[in-house]
């Protein structure tokens, strides 16, 4: 733990609803006013997902573009880091399980990088997983993978491999030594998703250990245990994450009023134990990102 310690806060995620939590954000205004308190209040990274106004995940460029200008022009300094999850889910019919039922979101692996390449953001997530999520199944073949991370490389933004299993990074590690992916790798090592790693600090010392030697990781841990999952992760040497993508409560029984005071706990948090949170320039330097 001698260097700083990097904080992403993912903003809005697909999966929270509005139900969950009236305040979430989910026009391009709302979603880039989140980010830019967020690093307002500590934040060195924005992990951005986009919406339609009523809440529905969206894949549209227009609503990737507003946010990214939006931030880019407020002279706030963050890194932001784009999805590419939305477009991996296949729902399987009923009476014939090849035929996606309705909710599919399946698609090309070129349309899931399509606002990479346009924007050409520092960061943008690469799911390494396959398994089962909710009433959908997450598919990321190999060759996806490989096609996105070489569209990655020609933006000139950095991959976070999102691992969710001890297979995904066992994938990684063999796409790192086909040279598909750069060295040194960044890992985000995601805990509480049902079929996935458990939320336990025994299984992240444990996924951990499986990092090929040099890479940056960062973990986070999802609904009721995402801040003592950040501590965990702090105190393993790791970067962290929060955010309403990831819970909703700032602690039991109180709700977050908004992402900007979920990153204030994060930074207390980490203060108390002894860490420094690192600013997005100084996060550029730990990560070896482009100037």
């Amino acid at each position: 733990m001698s260097e700083k310690t990097i904080l992403s806060v993912a903003v809005t995620g697909n999966q929270t609803t509005i139900q969950q939590h009236p305040g979430l954000p989910c026009t391009p205004e709302q979603i880039a006013t989140a980010c830019i308190d967020s690093a307002k209040a500590g934040a060195a990274i924005t992990h951005i997902h986009v919406r339609y106004p009523d809440g529905r995940p969206s894949m549209e460029l227009s609503h990737y573009k507003e946010v990214v200008d939006r931030i880019r022009n407020s002279g706030v300094d963050v890194i932001i880091n784009l999805t590419t999850g939305p477009g991996q889910r296949f729902i399987p019919s009923e009476d014939d399980p090849k035929v996606a039922a309705p909710g599919t979101t399946l698609t090309t692996p070129m349309r899931r990088v399509e606002h990479v390449l346009a924007l050409k953001p520092e960061i943008c997530s690469l799911d390494l997983n396959t398994m089962w999520s909710g009433a959908s199944a997450v598919i990321n073949s190999p060759g996806s993978i490989t096609t996105m991370a070489r569209a990655m490389k020609e933006a000139g933004t950095k991959p976070e491999l999102e691992v969710f299993d001890s297979g995904d990074i066992n994938l990684a590690k063999d796409l790192i030594e086909k040279g598909v992916l750069d060295k040194p790798p960044l890992f985000q090592i995601v805990t509480g998703i049902r079929y996935g790693f458990e939320c336990t600090p025994q299984t992240l010392m444990y996924a951990k250990s499986l990092l090929p030697p040099g890479a940056q990781w960062a973990a986070f841990g999802v609904g009721r245990l995402a801040f003592p999952s950040l501590a965990q992760a702090f105190l393993l040497g790791g970067h962290v994450r929060i955010g309403l993508e990831d819970a909703i409560f700032l602690s039991k029984g109180v709700m977050a009023p908004s992402n900007a005071a979920m990153a204030e706990k994060a930074v207390r948090i980490i203060e108390e134990l002894g860490g420094e949170v690192a600013t997005a320039k100084e996060a550029r330097k730990i990560l070896g990102l482009r100037s």
